[in-house]
């Protein structure tokens, strides 16, 4: 049986990782973003399967009813959730506007809610769900990033609601919290604090136990994993995926 995997902000980095490893894992995958998904859709067939892109603004309910109808009707019912879609505004707290703040937790926490709530219904009824969305090691705190930090600390107490409320159905939810990830976010995070970006990761190598930096990979493997069969016994966990040990 190939199963209907979708996976938000999948047009480049983190979720272009996690899509193009679904997809080698033998399922469909559908790209839900408001940027260009072509080459990850072509990665995706190339792998054997099928592949689609729908322009979404995952923060929009009808936006996102609409994509997952669309999916449904051209893949198959999605019982893969990926929500990775996501944003940054930072500011520090005496800058930042409620703008920025609502902003961010509208795309990151609000596009969880709304992506999970219209895909449920299909893994309710098909018995089977894997909901996987990313929170962040900010989500323990980070200067700059109040809003941020706010909207990955919430994907982590949905996640394990989630997990409590559709368990009995089949359906799995976990959080995957990155930690240094090489992917355009970090250089604009660098480029925020005024540091040169080599230096950056440099002085972030510095802190982590292996003594390197994450990438996309890193996470496309956790996802791969938690989006499996065999892990169907694993539910409202937040998997830091940083390199060492976090709290």
């Amino acid at each position: 049986m190939t199963r209907t995997a979708i996976v938000t902000g999948g047009g480049r980095g983190i979720g272009a990782a996690i899509a193009q490893r679904l997809a080698r894992d033998g399922m469909n995958v559908a790209i839900l973003d408001m940027g260009s998904t072509d080459e990850t859709v072509r990665a995706i067939e190339a792998a054997g399967v099928k592949g689609l892109g729908v322009d979404t603004d995952v923060s929009d309910e009808a936006s996102v009813e609409s994509a997952v109808k669309t999916v449904a009707d051209t893949l198959g019912a999605p019982t893969v959730l990926v929500n990775n879609a996501g944003i940054l505004r930072d500011n520090l707290l005496f800058k930042m506007t409620h703008e920025e703040f609502q902003k961010v937790l509208s795309v990151h926490l609000g596009g969880a809610f709304l992506m999970t709530k219209a895909v449920q219904s299909y893994m309710v009824e098909a018995k089977y769900g894997r909901i996987v969305s990313m929170s962040s090691t900010s989500a323990l705190g980070n200067r700059g990033q109040t809003n941020y930090s706010a909207a990955k600390a919430g994907i982590q107490g949905i996640t394990k609601t989630w997990a409590i409320e559709l368990g009995k159905f089949g359906v799995t939810a976990n959080a995957i919290a990155p930690g240094l990830i090489e992917t355009d976010m970090t250089k604009a995070t660098a480029e925020r604090v005024g540091v040169n970006y080599e230096d950056f990761i440099a002085a972030g190598v510095g802190q982590i136990p292996v003594a390197r930096t994450g990438k996309p990979d890193d996470i496309a493997h956790t996802a791969s994993f938690l989006a499996s069969e065999g892990a169907g016994f694993v539910s409202g966990q937040v998997i830091y995926v940083a390199g060492g040990p976090k709290a």
